[in-house]
């Protein structure tokens, strides 16, 4: 697992691109990212589905009660077929963005 940290967020992209095991490390470690923006790099992972998305589910609802926005990166997929409750976008640049609305929300009162 690599960590990058940009301002308020961390960027989280596991070299062996293996979505599954990469939730179970940040469930795992999960008190060291609660209090970051995060963004899930699984660009990498070519067997991740919209459907597989939904494992991560859990994860993102946990983030969202401590106030903070879980994006993953997964390019190529049909996100109408993703679960409300994952924000997934096809690019770093959609993810940032999307953490940075989601401050100004929360900035806002909403």
């Amino acid at each position: 697992m690599k960590i990058e940290e940009k301002g308020h967020t961390r960027i989280v992209r596991d070299p062996q691109n293996d979505s599954a095991a990469l939730l179970m490390k940040i469930t795992h470690e999960y008190k060291s990212f609660e209090d970051r923006n995060l963004i899930l790099d699984l660009s990498g992972d070519k067997n991740l589905t919209a459907k597989g998305l939904s494992q991560f589910s859990a994860l993102a609802r946990m983030h969202k009660k401590n106030r903070k926005s879980l994006v993953i990166v997964a390019p190529g997929l049909d996100f109408t077929a993703v679960p409300h409750a994952v924000n997934a976008v096809p690019t770093l640049r959609e993810a940032h963005d999307l953490i940075e609305m989601d401050e100004i929300e929360r900035d806002l009162g909403f």
